[in-house]
């Protein structure tokens, strides 16, 4: 049974931290390599306005969100679109972004010090005979609650049926008067901004470090090429396949493996099905 409520809760962690990541590529087709970064540094601006400002938490959150999302835009308007539909340029620069991110928040002084965000929900339940602490059920239902929402959102707005007709048939789309470049600006905000409310809902599990920064786009990356780029079905699968690989190995071997099944993950995966379990790329033998 712990493995069962572990493995869900840590599979909806996983799609929550993917979530940005999959909106960006499904969108515009970037692979945004900075979502790692922009994850910290909204918790570490959290606490900046937590701690060193004095606000209150709640509006901590949101203007770290907003500030987030400002960031993403920025990247996207100034650097990214110059060197979108190459495809390697679009990796180097958003990773490039993303080390100079986490760089400046070292030697901002972040690096090292004990630095934390507090919980939402103190204390724990029992479910089914099993310990689980308020907060990663927090984290789940949120988890479940954005995939819920974005695809409202995605579905029944103006803006989200524009950012789906662009990642359906960019031309198409374009010559009923959709702006290529506006949809990208978009999602790279709200991909970047759900990076953030990832970072928010579990950065407070324990101490902030530079290093999670990542940890979270791995866990993203990771999530995507199982599932498949470019689809959410295939993210969210992705998510719960790792989740339970991780809680099964850390169950009955040992937690330091965790991160190792996360790279097999991606290298069996690329050795055998490139495209991913619902990708819609073709298969390494078609394109060779």
């Amino acid at each position: 049974m712990a493995v069962l409520i572990f493995g869900i809760v840590n599979s909806l962690t996983f799609a929550l931290i993917a979530v940005g990541f999959t909106l960006v590529y499904g969108v515009s087709r970037l692979p945004n390599f900075a979502h790692g970064a922009l994850y910290i540094l909204t918790g570490f601006v959290t606490w900046i306005f937590l701690q060193s400002l004095g606000l209150n938490y709640a509006l901590s959150i949101v203007l770290s969100l907003i500030v987030t999302a400002l960031v993403g835009a920025v990247i996207y308007r100034f650097i990214l679109i110059r060197v979108r539909g190459m495809e390697a340029s679009e990796i180097i620069a958003s990773f490039a972004l993303g080390l100079a991110i986490m760089e400046t928040l070292r030697w901002g002084g972040f690096a090292g010090r004990n630095v934390a965000i507090p919980p939402f929900i103190r204390g724990v339940v029992t479910i089914a005979g099993v310990v689980v602490d308020y907060q990663r059920l927090f984290i789940a239902g949120v988890a479940l609650a954005v995939v819920i929402l974005l695809w409202v959102f995605t579905h029944y707005t103006k803006i989200g049926l524009a950012l789906r007709a662009i990642a359906q048939h960019e031309r198409a789309a374009m010559m009923l008067g959709i702006d290529s470049d506006l949809t990208a600006t978009v999602s790279l905000a709200l991909g970047s901004a759900l990076a953030g409310l990832a970072a928010v809902t579990i950065l407070p599990l324990g101490l902030m470090e530079i290093p999670l920064g990542y940890n979270a786009l791995t866990f993203a990356i990771a999530v995507c090429i199982v599932g498949g780029l470019g689809s959410w079905t295939g993210a969210l699968i992705g998510s719960f396949v790792l989740g339970f690989a991780q809680i099964i190995i850390a169950q009955f071997i040992g937690t330091h493996w965790n991160m190792v099944v996360i790279f097999a993950a991606i290298i069996l995966v690329l050795l055998f099905r490139p495209s991913g379990l619902f990708g819609r790329q073709k298969e390494l033998e078609e394109r060779v």
